[in-house]
């Protein structure tokens, strides 16, 4: 996509000491593992192996910059609530994660990545829940809509949106959009385009503040 076109590796980080400078605008991906985060940022980017992409759950355990230039960035966050990785990993992860959604000053907005034939997990409604406390806008993609008829997609795609509008949308102030999306058919990426680039051209003094 145009916006994504340039995007490169910049760094990666295991503690939040080695996160970079919080300079710039932040778009952070979340969601469960192997729910298509990291195919989702490549189909966005074009580029097949931008983010690293595994069949097997619970591979990224890093936190991942993408460079998008002029202080722009995607932020691909370890996929949670994979049962088979370490518990160590999992206590760590946990706080890493919270510690960084929370208090990351730069972060404008979180992109949850959700598998349209398991979506709204107790684990994404708490991320959701946990999230919103920050008032900042939430982008859920419903990745995999190529598996489901057009029929069945638009379907899920209305109940969850309209439990999104209830929970944490227009009713408690939260700019919280949902989209279907396929990295393989490519489906959806032009509305997925338009929303986090909308949030990438927020002048840098705009972005809203944290709760930390």
């Amino acid at each position: 996509m145009a916006i994504f076109r340039n995007a490169s590796y910049f760094i990666s980080a295991y503690h939040l000491s080695d996160l970079p400078p919080p300079t710039g605008i932040e778009i952070a991906f979340a969601g469960r593992s192997n729910a298509g985060k990291s195919s989702a940022i490549n189909t966005l980017a074009n580029h097949n192996r931008l983010a690293f992409v595994s069949k097997k759950p619970g591979r990224t355990q890093l936190i991942n910059f993408f460079s998008l230039g002029e202080n722009r960035f995607l932020v691909d966050l370890p996929g949670y609530g994979y049962a088979k990785v370490p518990q160590a990993i999992k206590d760590h992860w946990q706080k890493t994660i919270a510690t960084y959604l929370s208090e990351r000053s730069c972060l404008f907005g979180l992109v949850l990545v959700m598998d349209i034939r398991h979506p709204l997990t107790p684990l994404d409604r708490q991320m959701l829940k946990w999230f919103s406390l920050n008032k900042k806008p939430i982008h859920i993609l419903l990745t995999k809509a190529d598996k489901l008829s057009h029929e069945a997609s638009h379907k899920i795609l209305h109940a969850v949106r309209k439990e999104i509008d209830e929970k944490w949308g227009s009713t408690v102030g939260i700019e919280c959009t949902v989209q279907l999306f396929s990295s393989l058919k490519k489906q959806g990426a032009d509305d997925a385009e338009t929303i986090i680039g909308k949030w990438l051209n927020t002048p840098v003094d705009h972005v809203p503040n944290s709760i930390a």
